[in-house]
């Protein structure tokens, strides 16, 4: 609905904004009159739009009744028309119905001025909402990207980090390149890893440093399995390797495996997101090492790393339940059954 309130710009006013855009008015303050929009007061510039701003705007705010103010800023449009500030005055201490009338009729105004020349647009309450600095808040909150979804902060800083972040790997003296978010690992952890995957001890966990942004050894040491839960920590991420030794069908194996511990929102954004971009170039680097990796996993807590777990995740169980007493499909286009022809009487 066009009118809301069925007010509309007074023959007058409409004269006005026919001959007032030429840049010889800065501001044109409106109100409401006997059910007509009607030119309550207008100046003109005395310097620029910003110098003029606070002295002809505030002196027009009354502290009870509502109004419109159209102010001309020094822009132009691409149709080198004046650029417009479309101010809507409801203080506080208005009547509620005088509230509710100048609300509803604030579109009408807009659209008789003349839309398409209003560059910025202003609802304010209290004189501060109103004032220039209150205006430069306004606009620089319009100009503010949108606040972030979870998803979309963790994306943003994952490709923050891979721009500012580059791979360097050494052992010994070598330095090695890998593809992803890869922060340089210390010579101890490596050493460790490499002890690992000589059989001298079955467990090495690794942390990411945040600040300094590398790879560092938290613990290395000849782990039982019944042990592993007690070693994931239950407030901070870390990676773990571990040697799971065990039989499978009558082979003795010693199987490796990386897990990757995240216990969920008790860690920052910026501890899940480094960790989560690092797991791939750590597990490069491992294998770049001479080490198989065979199960990789992730969890939420040290829970989770039961003897039977790790088992399952490397053997998982087959279900051949359902195949066992299975009937055979007979040949395709085998055509129909034959006929058997009946014995004579005779015997013949």
């Amino acid at each position: 609905m066009s009118h809301q309130t069925g007010i509309t710009a007074s023959e007058d006013l409409r004269n006005f904004f026919a001959t007032s855009k030429d840049g010889s008015i800065r501001l044109m303050k409106i109100g409401i009159d006997n059910e007509e929009l009607v030119l309550l007061d207008k100046s003109e510039p005395r310097s620029s739009w910003e110098e003029d701003y606070d002295a002809q705007v505030l002196p027009h705010l009354d502290e009870k009744q509502p109004c419109y103010i159209f102010y001309r800023m020094d822009s132009t449009d691409n149709s080198d028309q004046y650029e417009w500030i479309y101010l809507s005055w409801s203080p506080d201490f208005a009547s509620v119905k005088h509230k509710m009338l100048f609300a509803a009729t604030r579109a009408t105004l807009k659209r008789e001025f003349g839309g398409g020349q209003v560059k910025w647009e202003i609802f304010g309450t209290v004189k501060e909402d109103l004032s220039l600095s209150g205006f430069r808040k306004h606009v620089e909150a319009h100009d503010a990207p949108a606040p972030l979804t979870f998803e979309e902060e963790e994306l943003a800083m994952i490709k923050s980090t891979e721009l500012s972040v580059k791979a360097d790997i050494g052992v010994d003296t070598k330095h090695q390149t890998l593809s992803g978010v890869a922060f340089p690992i210390e010579d101890d952890a490596l050493h460790k890893i490499m002890e690992l995957g000589q059989g001298e001890i079955t467990y090495v966990q690794l942390s990411v440093d945040l600040e300094n942004e590398k790879i560092c050894l938290e613990a290395a040491e000849d782990l039982a399995v019944s042990a592993l839960p007690s070693r994931v920590p239950a407030d901070h991420a870390r990676y773990h390797l571990f040697k799971f030794k065990h039989t499978h069908e009558g082979d003795y194996l010693q199987s490796i495996i990386f897990i990757y511990s995240m216990p969920g929102y008790k860690c920052s954004v910026k501890e899940r997101m480094l960790y989560s971009s690092c797991k791939s170039p750590v597990i490069e680097m491992v294998e770049q090492l001479g080490l198989q990796v065979d199960r990789k996993l992730e969890i939420d807590s040290g829970e989770e790393l039961s003897e039977a777990y790790l088992y399952d995740e490397l053997h998982p169980k087959k279900n051949i339940a359902k195949q066992a007493f299975a009937k055979p499909k007979g040949p395709a286009g085998r055509g129909p059954k034959r006929m058997t022809k009946p014995r004579a009487e005779n015997g013949e």
